[in-house]
């Protein structure tokens, strides 16, 4: 794989998944939880976003294909995820639910939301099979396309070890007012996926 295109690549992947964005989101998803916990949080989200993508990358439009999913419903679908996210944001139930459990553990957000649909969303399994079905693209560049996927993850996971300073540096109630203006944002975002996926197949005229 060339220079040039790896480059490419790598700037695609790392706005698509937003590492920058993903840190205070992070802090909100992890709000007072230790720093033990967020790194286990943090290693397990980046490694299942991994294995996610690798797996999208290999093999995603044959999946999608052969169980007649399309990208359009993919969209809507992780906008539909992320939009429930966004209420227990805005609402905070997050945050009501893991204090009410957090011995059993039932609210642990390195799967849902953070690995998927945040890190492995619906834009950057899109993003996976475009770049990895490339005319003219052999293993080698295969491989180079979940190499520069990897070191985009690596970025995401570096943010992700900052979110105790920042969160210090926030304090409780910026913290409060962050995680409600994310879940407006995610809410927004979430709504723009719907529209992607309903523009896609050509519903209501949208465009």
């Amino acid at each position: 794989m060339e220079l040039a295109f790896a480059i490419t690549a790598f700037v695609t992947l790392f706005v698509v998944i937003d590492p920058i964005g993903m840190a205070p989101l992070f802090v909100a998803l992890t709000q007072g939880m230790d720093r033990r916990a967020r790194l286990k949080i943090a290693v397990r989200s980046c490694l299942i976003a991994i294995g996610i993508l690798t797996v999208f990358g290999l093999a995603g439009e044959i999946i999608l294909d052969f169980i007649g999913i399309s990208l359009a419903a993919f969209r809507i679908s992780g906008g539909l995820l992320l939009f429930l996210t966004a209420l227990d944001m805005l609402f905070e139930r997050r945050t009501q639910r893991r204090e009410d459990k957090a011995e059993e553990n039932e609210d642990d957000p390195s799967v849902f939301p953070i690995a998927m649909p945040l890190i492995a969303g619906p834009g950057s399994m899109a993003t996976m099979i475009l770049l990895t079905n490339t005319q003219g693209a052999d293993w080698t560049f295969v491989l180079g396309i979940h190499a520069v996927m990897i070191c985009v993850i690596g970025c995401v996971f570096a943010l992700f070890l900052l979110a105790g300073p920042m969160e210090k540096l926030l304090g409780n109630t910026g913290v409060k007012v962050v995680t409600r203006l994310l879940g407006m944002l995610l809410a927004a975002l979430s709504v723009q996926f719907i529209i992607d996926g309903l523009r896609d197949i050509g519903a209501l005229g949208i465009s």
